[in-house]
C-alpha cells in the first residue's frame, strides 16, 4: 500500500483482573471492529463478547461499523453487573 497515509489510532480494555492498551497503524477508513481485530484484543481476552460489550471513542459510545479517524481511542467497555439505579436503591435501604 505505498502512497497510503495511515491513522494512528489507540484501543483500550480494562477488564476485571487485566487490561491492556495498545496503538496501532490503520488504513483510513477502518472500523471500530476492525481496530479492534487488527489490535488483538479478543485473542488477548476472549472474555470480550462484542455483541454484548458497547464500545466507544473517548468516552463517547458508537457503532462497530463507524469508522475511525486519527489519534482516536478505541475502548471496549465490559458489561455491567448491577443496574445502578438498583444498587443505589438496595443502598438507600440498607
Amino acid at each position: 500500500m505505498a502512497g497510503v497515509e495511515l491513522l494512528r489510532v489507540e484501543v483500550a480494555y480494562a477488564g476485571e483482573r487485566t487490561s491492556s492498551r495498545g496503538a496501532l497503524d490503520v488504513p483510513p477508513g477502518t472500523t471500530v471492529r476492525g481496530v479492534i481485530e487488527r489490535a488483538r484484543v479478543l485473542a488477548r481476552h476472549p472474555e470480550i463478547d462484542l455483541a454484548r460489550c458497547a464500545v466507544g471513542i473517548f468516552g463517547t459510545r458508537c457503532d462497530l461499523d463507524d469508522c475511525v479517524s486519527e489519534g482516536a481511542r478505541v475502548e471496549i467497555y465490559r458489561p455491567l453487573l448491577r443496574d445502578p439505579k438498583e444498587a443505589r436503591r438496595r443502598r438507600v435501604l440498607r
